[in-house]
């Protein structure tokens, strides 16, 4: 008996050893040393093409989705999407016209899963652009492009992409960062078209490693059996060549396959030269040039360029003289016009790279936000990041696509499938608590809105929609209520504060109502001077509803985000020093603004010193934001009925840090800056222009829904606008 143990533990531990050797450490047995690398998709004559059976090429346009794991109430690296949902969503991303779904970096297991029973005997099956990452921590510490932390991390992500693909791979919950956890047992590789490998590089990241290491034997020129460097290659760019090459060979011993590939590259990190102004201004400090990566003969692929390029950020030409467009490449400026009158410096930022390139051009990212914030904008064309509605947002990415195509480009990846409710974008950041962002939808936050599909609070819809329907409102609802009959109503979900304000015979075209915020009990004031208003409570919001176009919110000077971030950006002084501060109880109320770019009290192109742009994001936009209406506008902030107006505001427009816990924005100047304090309750109030009596505020309690979010799925009209463009 204690033989008959023995032998089965051996056993045991002899399968185990092999399973870890196999599907963890990638070591295998070649078989067929001799035998032929195929590949289904090739790069020929400057386009990318599918091979048929017959052995002619057929040119291959990729229509392409990106697709994260994101969804409410969990971190991207939670991996929480099921096999089901990716499975339901693969289906609406063929409906929508897609060929293609594009990966940043491995998901778990389900989505494999799901990806092979989707394609399963289909006809026409949808494709896949696999990704490869170096982690966040990775990438934003200490360790440069050759540290092994650094290049080894990077090869083992590409390595291990390939084993996925290919049903080859056991990968243990947070074994390797940034990447998905599960047994990887199907083999998708008859559906995977090619790699893009890499991240959109820190530009500080590359500049560093060829700093470092530009008068190093070794980091300047690199040929292996696959891959070599160009003459004039960067020690980035050579790193980029050893990690492809190892890759490439593993495949093709491995597997006897190889995909189309490229590097992930972006307009911050383009190989172009520009006016040294423009160079200033961008602080564009290092460039990545694809081309100084060249295959041998043994590719039988072949490579493509990958680039991430947005028309609204880094908008390079924008700034170029007319002079400039012909030495630059670019050729003459007229033939980019636009019907308005403008300048398309995308499409021809666009044309520039097509001319460079020896190899196809594939755009890895075009997305649009219809979040309701804006962090970017792009003066010619009016494209911007946030502030689109939906069917905006739709049109946007079709007219890039079409600029796209134009000049050349030969596939483009739409930026992105779902919404992500954990992003926060550059001018929101500092005003929430980065921990709790997968929370709360946070319409504020230009990053959050790129989705086809968007997550609406609510199981089956959500709490309340602005659209003069008095429906959703109850007695309960009820904060505040008038011996004239006036009253204000307040409800709440993971994305806005809902009010209703009822006063008889009302008409948005003629009255003007007040609505007084208390939320902070450490500042305020009892006195709005814009409106020679009173309150019986120091107020640090004031909603001003006064018509379809001048509706705004307005915030107490103290209590304003924008002056005690960016004072020194935006009005040229510091605020915290001693004489800049605002009075705790002022009575002067300001409007709402947001940062549009960053670059403030600085030197600009030419070398003036310039403000940073703002807009008013307080500003309200009249319209019904009810997606079944067939007028819907998703950017709607109001809406009035008959004797009422509805109004919604994002938690962030009224300070609020983390609405999930109810933490709002601490006092800024005794604590330097954004710091959360939880509260329990707000205080509003109602009052028609001309009021004299001071005004009445009335309780609302709030309680937190911590990390139990309630949302579901709608697809967006940018959804059916580009559905209508790639399928008709």
């Amino acid at each position: 008996m204690k033989k008959f143990l023995i032998i089965v533990v051996a056993l045991l531990l002899l399968v185990l050893g092999l399973d870890a050797l196999y599907y963890r450490a990638g070591v295998y047995i070649d078989f067929a040393p001799e035998a032929a690398v195929t590949a289904e998709f090739t790069v020929q004559d400057g386009q990318i093409g599918k091979l048929a059976d017959d052995g002619t090429v057929q040119p291959f346009e990729i229509k392409a989705v990106n697709l994260t794991s994101a969804k409410p109430g969990a971190w991207l690296n939670d991996f929480a999407v099921d096999e089901k949902t990716y499975l339901r969503w693969l289906s609406q991303i063929q409906a929508m016209g897609a060929n293609t779904v594009r990966l940043y970096t491995v998901l778990s297991d389900d989505f494999y899963n799901a990806f092979y029973r989707f394609n399963q005997d289909r006809k026409q099956p949808l494709y896949l652009l696999q990704g490869a990452t170096v982690d966040d921590y990775v990438l934003n510490s200490r360790y440069d492009a050759y540290h092994d932390e650094f290049y080894e991390t990077f090869y083992k992500h590409v390595k291990t992409a390939i084993e996925v693909i290919h049903g080859d791979r056991k990968i243990e919950r947070n074994e390797l960062k940034n990447m998905g956890s599960g047994t990887y047992t199907k083999d998708v590789s008859p559906w995977v078209l090619g790699y893009i490998w890499g991240v959109d590089w820190d530009d500080v990241t590359i500049a560093y490693a060829n700093d470092k290491y530009s008068d190093q034997d070794g980091y300047n020129a690199y040929r292996g059996k696959y891959l070599y460097t160009a003459e004039n290659a960067t020690p980035f760019e050579t790193m980029l060549t050893q990690v492809g090459d190892r890759a490439i060979a593993y495949e093709s011993a491995r597997y006897k396959q190889q995909r189309i590939f490229a590097f992930s590259n972006s307009a911050e990190t383009d190989p172009f030269k520009y006016p040294a102004a423009v160079e200033s201004m961008f602080q564009k400090c290092s460039f990545l040039d694809v081309e100084n990566i060249l295959p041998t003969e043994r590719v039988v692929a072949g490579q493509f360029a990958a680039y991430n390029v947005q028309p609204y950020y880094p908008d390079y030409l924008r700034y170029f003289e007319d002079d400039d467009w012909e030495e630059m490449g670019i050729g003459d400026k007229a033939l980019y016009a636009t019907a308005s009158g403008g300048v398309n410096t995308y499409k021809a930022y666009l044309q520039r790279l097509n001319n460079y390139h020896t190899m196809p051009v594939v755009i890895s990212g075009i997305g649009f936000s219809s979040s309701r914030g804006v962090a970017r904008a792009e003066e010619n064309t009016s494209r911007k990041l946030g502030g689109m509605s939906e069917r905006e947002q739709g049109e946007a990415i079709v007219s890039c696509y079409a600029d796209a195509l134009a000049t050349g480009c030969v596939g483009n990846c739409l930026s992105v499938w779902q919404d992500e409710w954990y992003k926060n974008t550059w001018n929101t950041a500092h005003g929430v608590d980065a921990e709790r962002s997968p929370f709360w939808s946070d319409a504020q936050s230009g990053e959050q809105g790129f989705g086809f599909l968007a997550f609406d609070t609510g199981k089956k819809e959500s709490v309340c929609y602005v659209d003069g329907a008095l429906g959703e409102w109850t007695a309960n609802d009820v904060v505040k209520s008038y011996a004239n009959g006036d009253s204000l109503s307040v409800k709440y979900d993971e994305k806005y504060v809902y009010f209703m304000a009822q006063k008889q015979g009302f008409n948005v075209d003629r009255d003007v109502l007040y609505i007084p915020i208390d939320t902070t009990q450490k500042s305020g004031g009892n006195y709005c001077d814009n409106y020679a208003l009173k309150f019986d409570r120091a107020a640090d919001f004031v909603i001003e509803v006064n018509g379809k176009t001048g509706s705004r919110v307005l915030v107490q000077e103290y209590y304003e985000l924008l002056r005690a971030k960016y004072s020194l950006q935006v009005y040229g002084f510091n605020s915290y020093l001693k004489g800049n501060m605002p009075d705790r109880d002022s009575s002067s109320f300001k409007t709402i603004q947001m940062m549009l770019q960053s670059t403030g009290t600085a030197s600009g192109v030419g070398g003036t010193v310039q403000l940073a742009p703002v807009y008013e994001t307080g500003l309200l936009r009249y319209g019904n934001g009810n997606p079944a209406a067939e007028q819907y506008d998703s950017l709607a902030d109001f809406m009035a009925g008959d004797g009422f107006v509805e109004i919604r505001l994002p938690w962030q427009m009224l300070n609020f840090y983390d609405p999930s816990t109810m933490k709002i924005y601490d006092d800024y100047y005794a604590h330097y800056g954004v710091v959360g304090t939880a509260i329990q309750k707000m205080y509003v109030g109602l009052a028609a222009k001309g009021a004299t009596e001071r005004i009445q505020l009335g309780e609302k309690l709030l309680v937190g829904w911590d990390n139990n979010v309630s949302y579901h799925e709608r697809l967006k009209a940018s959804y059916y606008v580009v559905q209508k463009a790639w399928t008709e």
